[in-house]
């Protein structure tokens, strides 16, 4: 959403690590602007064992590239 309504160019690389069964997220990794913000919000879902599933039910900042991280797994399977 950054690039498509924000008019910014810029390129990210983002990363989800997410154990097969349960769908535990196990970590993080972002590169590219805003990361350190994103990255830090990140920790508390991570920290409380947050699924796939509660990232993909889960709304949040923008237009940050932050909300790529809620719409991996429709971009994965």
């Amino acid at each position: 959403m950054l690039r498509t309504l924000g008019g910014v160019a810029d390129r990210i690389t983002i990363k989800l690590v997410v154990e097969n069964e349960p769908d535990l997220v196990l970590g993080c990794d972002m590169v590219g602007e805003h990361a350190a913000e994103i990255i830090q919000g990140m920790v508390i879902p991570i920290k409380a064992a947050a699924t796939l599933a509660h990232f993909d039910t889960t709304m949040i900042i923008y237009p940050l590239a932050a909300e790529e991280f809620v719409t991996m797994r429709e971009k994965a399977r």
